[in-house]
């Protein structure tokens, strides 16, 4: 399973959310899931920002690799969940061919479809509070994606 995450620039939210998915993905033991990101207005090779890097290192990942890429119709096409973070990313992921695929992130789960706090711009305190509101967001995802998974082998 391949989980695509969408955000504006590809450089905060979306990166971010990239990171802690594979860090879980590795400790729930889930080798098959694979992760990626893209933005819907995304310049095409941009670094992370400077607060997802901080922020990502405060926790032990790296994000000094990373180069944002613009969402397209491949991208999209080789994904089977899109996890947009707000409804404006949805739209556009539906519009390139994601139909019946496409997610807001704080919805797939079953909560309620709301935006993600979008921290471009803020201090790191911004970013601190984005990054833990993806860690219980992707939590929660990866919790349904293994509940799916058990459902469907028992």
């Amino acid at each position: 399973m391949h989980l695509l995450f969408v955000c504006t620039g590809n450089t905060c939210r979306s990166p971010l959310a990239e990171v802690i998915a594979r860090r879980q993905i590795a400790e729930r033991q889930l080798p098959d899931v694979t992760v990626g990101s893209a933005g819907t207005s995304a310049w095409p090779d941009a670094p992370a920002s400077d607060g997802a890097l901080l922020v990502a290192l405060e926790h032990g990942m790296d994000l000094g690799e990373h180069r944002a890429r613009v969402l397209s119709p491949e991208l999209v096409a080789g994904a089977d969940v899109v996890l947009a973070m707000g409804p404006h990313h949805l739209d556009r992921a539906e519009a390139l061919g994601g139909a019946g695929r496409v997610w807001m992130l704080t919805a797939f789960a079953g909560g309620a479809a709301r935006p993600i706090s979008d921290p471009f711009g803020g201090d790191l305190t911004v970013y601190r509070a984005t990054y833990v509101e993806l860690e219980r967001e992707i939590s929660a995802v990866l919790d349904k994606v293994a509940a799916d998974r058990a459902r469907r082998s028992a």
